[in-house]
């Protein structure tokens, strides 16, 4: 966190926290706290492992993280 006021302390969480409303929450219903933590427990494993990130060249988290790991280990 920076100092106080700095509009760019929380940017990464902000985006992620809207997409997660816009791209899930908002489109079911939810009757219970569990119902609710079990839906957002399957939109973060399907965000980490499978939803290709433009920014990322077309790769998931996962992907990506195997990826750097892969070639960092190879330079070490």
């Amino acid at each position: 966190m920076s100092r106080k006021g700095n509009c760019w302390d929380n940017a990464v969480a902000e985006s992620f926290f809207k997409t997660i409303k816009h791209e899930w929450l908002y489109r079911f219903k939810y009757t219970s706290h569990d119902q609710l933590f079990e839906s957002i427990k399957q939109y973060i494993t399907w965000y980490n492992n499978e939803r290709l990130h433009s920014s990322l060249g077309y790769l998931s988290p996962l992907e990506m993280e195997i990826k750097i790991r892969g070639f960092s280990k190879k330079v070490a």
